[in-house]
């Protein structure tokens, strides 16, 4: 083959790649951003890469499941994708595989969507993940009448109310039965309402269920185990404010007088039976 045959070909394959560098270039979605003066001249211009990654339609919170139709692929500067956002080049059927999963840290509408924020079907449940370090899980059988009306919704805040017949004894004086109620949690943060996490949607404003799931330490667990077997227990609605969320707990009121004295309840810790009063500390 001659030289001049050896240079054609050379040149040509050298056009050939710089061609289909162009169109891979030109195949990747860019935006221009331009920094501008006050007088409106251009002083900087920088093109960037972009990609799809998945975003939020709309807010969500704690509890809440997600639906297909509540995510969407959104243009976002590849530069600012952070390890473990979905995008749509690595995962393209992550709208499917994420639809069903429940939100257990609060997620913006138009925020990219991140693994560590949502439990997926199948995946350990929910609940232990929404409770606080060394805090328990205790369920309370509620109904209009012991839960206002049903506006008592998860996330509320509520004291705990006992309510029993106090029966005559030698110790109280009492010549009759008589009815009491006692304030034995407060400020106590309702987990769920039967099997729901969250309001169901956003202009829901009441719901009425049969059993309330309460965020106790363990020794309030106790508590309320035992007062189940004493009485009723009613849950009364606290304010959604800063102050009432961060005001200091009474954990237990002592339940003072009459047949109080004779109630314990025995605990079994470290294999060593031990007998608590009720309401004791």
């Amino acid at each position: 083959m001659s030289p001049i045959r050896i240079i054609i070909l050379l040149l040509a394959l050298v056009a050939a790649g710089g061609a289909a560098l162009l169109v891979s270039r030109m195949s990747q979605p860019q935006v221009v951003t331009e920094t501008v003066t006050r007088d409106n001249t251009i002083v900087q211009t920088e093109q960037v890469s972009e990609i799809k990654v998945l975003t939020a339609k709309r807010d969500f919170a704690i509890g809440e499941q997600i639906k297909a139709e509540d995510l969407q692929w959104s243009v976002w500067p590849e530069k600012g994708v952070v390890e473990g956002q979905y995008t749509e080049a690595a995962a393209p059927n992550a709208i499917e595989d994420i639809a069903g999963a429940v939100v257990k840290m609060p997620v913006y509408k138009r925020e990219p969507l991140m693994p560590q924020r949502i439990v997926k079907r199948g995946e350990a449940g929910l609940l232990p993940v929404l409770m606080g370090a060394d805090m328990r899980a205790v369920s309370v059988g509620i109904s209009p009448e012991s839960a206002s009306g049903g506006f008592i919704l998860p996330n509320d805040r509520v004291d705990l109310i006992l309510t029993y017949e106090q029966k005559p004894t030698a110790n109280n004086g009492l010549t009759e039965e008589r009815t009491v109620s006692k304030i034995i949690l407060q400020n106590v943060r309702v987990l769920a309402i039967d099997q729901a996490y969250a309001p169901g949607a956003p202009e829901e404003s009441t719901r009425i269920g049969r059993t309330a799931t309460l965020e106790v330490t363990p020794s309030e667990a106790e508590l309320v185990a035992l007062s189940q077997s004493k009485g009723q227990l009613s849950l009364a609605l606290r304010p959604l404010s800063e102050e009432a969320v961060s005001a200091a707990r009474t954990p237990r009121l002592e339940l003072n007088g009459g047949d109080d004295a004779g109630s314990a309840v025995m605990i079994i810790r470290n294999s060593r039976p031990t007998l608590t009063a009720m309401g004791s500390n």
